[in-house]
């Protein structure tokens, strides 16, 4: 585990002006020093740091931290919303390293190996052995929480990807059977292609995490394995399949590639130039709203069914005893079913909660919108992105690799490049 700043045993000028710079640099990127708010007698004020977007969602998030200060007086949360994700880290790492971090931190989970190398948060493993939320979280959320044989966060929000696609546009094509595997969907894609025209499916160009979350699935279906022996192991046989077949709809004329590092946007998929998109359930609520007709399945199986686990964990950074304590509250809250139950209908998450699920209220729900059936299943086998400290350059060196593929490469031509150019960052 990496030495915190203040572990260094002799420090010089140029580490007190590193400390000076960064502090100052915090100031700027956040807007301010994030100094202690003032705290009433027997209240304790904590600060939460998130990108929830859009601001629909976000609306809803403080709402519910409004109802958690009113129902907890001793406590106040603040919530700020600090960025996209992407603007996040440089503000995040600032903020620890100038021993200024938020009491509550909003993230993915792939961040974890990052905060624990730098000392910022708090194990919490004992704590959540302890309490009654333990047993309503969703196993297949528990791999992203853990790290070292200890578990570092919960999670808020959870999602993965599916292949969303138009009816009516497979059945003017005659195709009366979804696709279940990666042959079916190859043969579906073409049948959907009126070259220069229309197109089976969209495929994100970019070496962003967008492009390695939704390309992830294929790779995993296939029998891949991202790290072994906790080292990247980007070239192995499943990751070369995975390439190989997108690259294969590509060469068929059946894909088209979205602008780059925008692969998220729906604009193809919406005219009906393509026919198909891999997204996730926070879209469902758009499109409805939209009014074109669209159906979801899961993601298509080569050797396995496989789906990987999005959304955002939430931390308690270390602080004071007292302030880590209050955190512990609020996170208990978060987990739990009152919580998750509002959250989820009110921003078409999947919730992390095994009783809201079984809630009338969030059963009607998902009958109203039955698509969400396919992201529910799709959790049974829903594996999460490792969260060990270089997952940031493993993922970028990896969307290289897709990029590259895409554009012309042979996969494992490219990948052998990605690996090491891994190998030498590492």
């Amino acid at each position: 585990m990496a030495k915190s700043p203040d572990n260094h045993r002799k420090s010089s000028p140029f580490k007190w002006w590193s400390k000076i710079l960064l502090i100052l640099g915090l100031c700027i990127l956040v807007g301010g020093c994030q100094f202690q708010p003032p705290t009433t007698e027997g209240v304790i004020n904590l600060t939460l740091w998130h990108g929830i977007n859009p601001p629909p969602n976000r609306d809803v998030f403080q709402k519910l931290v409004d109802r958690f200060n009113q129902d907890h007086p001793h406590i106040q949360v603040e919530a700020l919303y600090i960025g996209q994700p992407d603007q996040q880290m440089p503000k995040i790492l600032t903020a620890v390293v100038g021993n200024a971090p938020p009491d509550i931190l909003w993230y993915t989970p792939i961040i974890t190996g990052q905060l624990v190398e730098l000392d910022a948060i708090k194990p919490i493993q004992d704590w959540l052995n302890n309490s009654p939320v333990k047993a309503e979280i969703d196993p297949a959320l528990w791999t992203g929480m853990e790290l070292e044989n200890q578990i570092w966060s919960v999670p808020m929000a959870t999602n993965n990807t599916a292949i969303f696609y138009r009816p009516s546009l497979f059945a003017a094509a005659g195709i009366e059977t979804i696709p279940s595997t990666w042959s079916e969907f190859r043969e579906t894609a073409a049948k959907l292609t009126a070259a220069g025209e229309k197109y089976g499916i969209v495929l994100p160009l970019g070496k962003g995490e967008w492009t390695v979350f939704t390309w992830l699935p294929f790779m995993y279906s296939a029998g891949g394995e991202l790290v072994r022996n906790g080292e990247a192991n980007l070239v192995n046989p499943g990751a070369i399949a995975a390439l190989e077949f997108w690259s294969n709809l590509i060469e068929d004329g059946s894909a088209i590639l979205s602008a780059p590092e925008r692969g998220y946007e729906q604009d193809n998929f919406i005219s009906g130039r393509v026919a198909m998109q891999i997204t996730g359930p926070w879209t469902l609520g758009y499109l409805d709203q939209i009014g074109i007709d669209y159906g979801v399945f899961p993601i298509p199986a080569e050797n396995q069914q496989a789906a990987v686990v999005g959304g955002e964990n939430l931390w308690v950074m270390k602080t004071t005893p007292d302030r880590e304590k209050a955190a512990l509250e609020f996170l208990e809250y978060v987990v739990g079913s009152e919580f998750q139950t509002e959250w989820s209908l009110g921003t078409g998450y999947l919730p992390i909660n095994l009783k809201t699920r079984l809630d009338p209220r969030y059963q009607e729900y998902v009958a109203k919108q039955p698509a969400l059936n396919v992201f529910l299943q799709q959790m049974n086998w829903a594996v999460s992105r490792p969260n060990i400290a270089g997952y940031s350059r493993i993922s970028e060196n990896l969307g290289r690799a897709i990029e590259a593929t895409l554009l012309g490469q042979s996969p494992q031509s490219a990948l052998k490049a990605s690996q090491n150019r891994l190998r030498l960052a590492l």
